[in-house]
């Protein structure tokens, strides 16, 4: 028997509260969530760097009286720096590196009275839907061990799903946050650009697109931890509009009638495959939902170029891969070489040295356009509703480049600059194969508006499938007061996988 077996029972905010109330210790939550870690992580591979030790020692000391004093916490091994730990970002030539000091974010973090538990498997740079490093190997699902976990905070959804913490940490450049919670059963939101701190390593991230926050079971979870880590930091390019009151005081608050529109079809490159059966009946039941609580739903889609939108975000991530290669070599003091990468890292790398500076401004002012037909189609809907993903989660290594276009890559990866333009052609289809997963997502880290997931509907064979809703910019409220009503009619905080039922 686990410690403290009602642990599995409460989110953040529950175990926050047996805190203020005596009822349990900072240091016997910590324990607990370590004996679970201990037990299941084995198996799912979601921790790749425990720090019990250092969070023994928090618990033990004067914790800041936060929402969510003495809650463990698990950090992503991606852009958030927590002083001290090694931040591999997924890897192998920074695998021993680790930062001096705490991100703003971090700090944030500590400040609402989390305490860190350790750090969350990624892929390389957070550059994949899917969490299989050549580093630490593939995260695994905890409903169905043959699964991907997805990407890039993989490991924090696995890990929230296998109930090792309530509550771990993700970013989101292209779905990050949005697609493991698809995929492991859990709540995520994507915030509005500007609303969290990117400091002091970073300006601004992936042009905009990238933006962090956590993985939770609870949406109240969510909400309460985005109040206690929201708002611009010293020097920030910008900051998202300010909120009416907070955001918890959103979660319970009646949304009204939304006026939401749905689609299925493909935002981002190419509509093929057609969403899984599956996930069709997905958004069918999650519709007859709505319009149960009232809501009045139209199917409608914004209109734009969806393949010119793909190019262009591929053009970005080429140009800022390159940076990070860079960057990650002058960290570790050395030129950077093809073995210190992966492959397909790499490669996209190299696409970021051939293309031009005018290339890369091209590709933003498509995001610019993109994103003024977006915003003309919100301002007829409260709410745009489509599937988080085209599929249940897909076996592991399902998304990884086939043996042939690995042959592909290694032969790209000797071409001189001149001839990787040509090779673009060969590169398109595998680039396609990953926008073609992430085909809701990613037009909205483009936007910046707020888009979240939310576990309501699990296949026959009980894999989960989540349903994502993208909110105008700046109004995660009303994301928060929809959640919040979709959790209340149809809770999902009682399913649990095997692996985190079991007895260990």
């Amino acid at each position: 028997m686990l410690p403290f077996p009602e642990y599995e029972q409460y989110d953040a905010l529950g175990l926050a509260e047996l805190v203020r109330t005596r009822q349990i210790s900072p240091l016997e939550l910590v324990e607990a969530a370590i004996a679970r870690v201990e037990a299941r992580n084995p198996q799912i591979n979601a921790v790749i760097h425990p720090m019990f030790n250092q969070a023994r020692q928090a618990a033990q000391g004067s914790l800041p009286d936060g929402p969510l004093r003495g809650v463990p916490f698990l950090v992503k091994d991606l852009l958030a720096m927590v002083a001290g730990a090694p931040m591999a970002s997924g890897t192998r030539l920074l695998k021993h590196w680790a930062p001096s000091v705490d991100s703003e974010l971090v700090r944030r973090w500590k400040a609402a009275g989390l305490i860190v538990l350790g750090k969350t498997n990624t892929p390389e740079f957070g550059l994949q839907p899917y969490t299989e490093p050549a580093l630490f190997g593939p995260t695994r699902n905890p409903y169905d061990l043959t699964r991907t976990a997805g990407g890039s905070s993989g490991g924090s959804g696995a890990a929230v799903a296998a109930r090792l913490t309530p509550i771990a940490s993700g970013g989101d450049g292209g779905g990050s946050i949005r697609v493991p919670s698809s995929v492991n059963g859990v709540f995520g939101l994507k915030p509005t650009r500007g609303r969290m701190p990117t400091g002091p390593a970073y300006w601004e991230l992936w042009e905009g697109c990238a933006v962090e926050h956590v993985l939770t079971r609870s949406v109240r979870d969510s909400a309460a931890l985005l109040d206690a880590t929201a708002g611009a930091d010293a020097g920030a390019p910008y900051a998202a509009p300010p909120q009416s009151r907070p955001f918890l005081a959103e979660v319970g608050s009646d949304p009204g009638r939304l006026r939401i529109a749905f689609t299925t079809r493909a935002l981002i490159g190419v509509d093929d495959p057609p969403p899984a059966p599956e996930v069709v009946h997905g958004v069918e039941a999650t519709i007859g939902l709505l319009r149960a609580l009232g809501h009045e739903i139209v199917e409608a889609a914004p209109q734009y170029d969806y393949g010119e939108l793909a190019m262009a975000f591929l053009t970005m991530i080429a140009g800022q891969t390159r940076n990070d290669i860079r960057d990650a070599a002058a960290l570790v003091g050395k030129r950077p070489t093809r073995s210190d990468f992966e492959l397909l890292t790499w490669v996209i790398g190299l696409l970021g040295n051939a293309f031009t500076a005018a290339d890369y401004v091209h590709a933003t002012r498509i995001f610019g356009m993109t994103a003024r037909a977006i915003g003309a189609f919100f301002t007829e809907y409260d709410v745009l509703l489509t599937p988080t993903l085209p599929t249940p989660p897909v076996t592991i290594g399902a998304l990884q480049p086939t043996p042939a276009e690995q042959r592909l890559l290694r032969a790209i990866a000797t071409l001189r600059a001149g001839k990787l333009l040509t090779a673009l052609d060969l590169v398109r289809p595998i680039a396609l194969k990953t926008f073609s997963y992430v085909r809701y997502l990613t037009p909205f880290n483009i936007t910046g508006q707020p888009a979240m997931s939310v576990p309501l509907y699990w296949t026959e064979s009980g894999l989960p499938v989540g349903m994502h809703f993208v909110g105008r910019f700046g109004d995660e409220a009303t994301l928060f007061r929809l959640a919040a009503q979709l959790e209340q009619a149809q809770p999902w905080a009682a399913r649990m996988p095997a692996l985190a039922s079991a007895r260990e």
